[in-house]
């Protein structure tokens, strides 16, 4: 039986009408310059072409284009094949330079196909990405003087690539140069945990961590840090990532269990998105206070493998709060509690604090006379000093406050009388003290006790008090 022929014509169709760009071309020049290479004994041809470009341009000046089809004067914009080899120098630029150091060293290597990645050019200039395949046809492997280059333009494959590329260099750029701190974390086995407390009937999942303490440090036990930014190592002052890695539990102690136990309480009931403000540790022991903001990423609701937490440091906040509380509370001159925290307490005392209570109006004596004798910065430090001895005095649940501009209460909650005598002789040791660190100016305070009795009003207790130390005062400045 005959095998079939076919038409030389309709060869030339098939070659002109296919989908791809086409080539036919000779490279029996480039054949001989191998040779005449390795007979002055060049073996690595790739390190050979890559010292000197212009070896690359001798072999691509001896290959001879013979045919192309109508797929590749379209692709690169040429009338024909003529218009095409004119201004072959604009499709085969710099950018081909490397890969046709890999096709020629394929060849060299005495494979009889060979592939790329490059770059060519449109004769308008437009770039094209495009992926190279080569074939020695068969039957002039001696002498390779017929090579078909099939060419696939990947332009829109490799521009969507980029687009990716960049998206992701963006993306890290993002994370890796935030100005917060950025934890990328791995949830899968605390999710695993959850569900199998689930599966075992638990409906109230805060008893069950009320019952099972144990379980949170589990939970927490399971999270795998996979990444952090920059911003993360300087927070927590970290030389690197291993380095914080590592010290997790120095950074997340203490307060951070019930914080986290929430956290847990929020996962249990769908909560994928969550903000809180927790407290964390730098690796020195500094204590932190963070914004936490924890969310489960797009595409990751049903396992919690990937999670991003980001942390916002917010202590000089939480220190300016501390302290405007603080101003609302005390007198800044002496530090001790103002006259609007005293009259709180003295209610809240009424109502639930401990029986009986004492309380001590006291005095300092001549302030107004030593702040008309020696100044006002005199009389300032007399008071300073009074706030330190009062400071010294007692401790909670006791409390001192500066009701007036030289006048101090002090409350004594669960105290009796003699209790509160005991303290007006602490008192008086505290001044004696005092005075022999500051010779030059005495402090000298008048004071009046009283102790409530079964029924009384705190505010009539705090009357015989002040009442008292009028009377004690009347009897110095005699």
């Amino acid at each position: 039986m005959l095998a079939p022929t076919t038409n030389p014509d309709d060869e030339a169709k098939m070659f002109d009408l296919a989908p791809v760009s086409l080539w036919i071309e000779d490279y029996s020049s480039v054949r001989a310059l191998f040779e005449q290479w390795r007979r002055v004994g060049v073996t690595d041809v790739k390190s050979f072409l890559a010292t000197n470009p212009d070896r690359v341009r001798q072999c691509s000046q001896r290959i001879r284009v013979l045919k192309v089809n109508r797929k590749t004067l379209t692709l690169f914009g040429a009338r024909d094949l003529e218009h095409l080899m004119a201004n072959l120098d604009q499709v085969l630029r710099d950018d081909t330079f490397s890969s046709h150091i890999e096709e020629l060293a394929q060849l060299w290597d005495g494979q009889t196909s060979f592939s790329s990645h490059t770059v060519n050019y449109t004769l308008t200039g437009e770039r094209l990405d495009i992926q190279l395949h080569g074939t020695i046809l068969p039957g002039h492997e001696q002498n390779w003087d017929r090579v078909m280059i099939a060419i696939e333009d990947v332009t829109e494959r490799e521009h969507t690539r980029r687009r990716l590329i960049d998206s992701e260099s963006y993306a890290f750029g993002l994370f890796a140069h935030s100005p917060v701190s950025l934890w990328v974390e791995d949830f899968s086995g605390v999710k695993r945990l959850i569900d199998d407390v689930r599966r075992r009937g638990v409906e109230d999942f805060r008893v069950f961590t009320d019952v099972h303490e144990e379980f949170v440090p589990r939970c927490m036990g399971e999270i795998r840090v996979l990444d952090v930014n920059s911003r993360t190592l300087e927070l927590f002052g970290a030389p690197d990532k291993d380095t914080l890695l590592r010290n997790l539990s120095s950074v997340f102690r203490d307060e951070m269990k019930p914080h986290f136990r929430e956290q847990l309480v929020d996962l249990w009931d769908g909560k994928l998105f969550q903000q809180r403000e927790v407290v964390n540790y730098t690796l020195d022991g500094t204590k932190l206070h963070l914004l936490l903001q924890f969310s489960v990423l797009p595409g990751r609701e049903r396992d919690w493998s990937l999670v991003q937490v980001a942390l916002t440091d917010i202590t000089a906040r939480k220190k300016a709060e501390a302290y405007l509380e603080y101003l609302g509370t005390h007198d800044v001159q002496t530090r001790a509690f103002n006259r609007s925290f005293y009259v709180d307490e003295l209610n809240r005392l009424e109502r639930k604090g401990l029986q009986p209570v004492s309380i001590i109006v006291a005095d300092i004596n001549d302030l107004r006379a030593i702040n008309d004798k020696l100044g006002q910065v005199a009389g300032d430090a007399l008071l300073r000093r009074a706030g330190e001895v009062f400071e010294s005095l007692v401790e909670k649940p006791a409390s001192i406050a500066r009701i007036g501009g030289d006048e101090f209460a002090v409350l004594l909650p669960g105290t009796d009388a003699a209790g509160g005598e005991a303290v007006l002789h602490t008192l008086a040791e505290l001044i004696e003290l005092n005075n022999q660190y500051y010779p030059d100016v005495e402090l000298s305070i008048s004071v009046g006790l009283a102790t409530s009795q079964p029924g009384e009003r705190l505010e009539q207790v705090a009357k015989r008090a002040d009442q008292n130390m009028l009377q004690v005062k009347q009897l110095y400045q005699l």
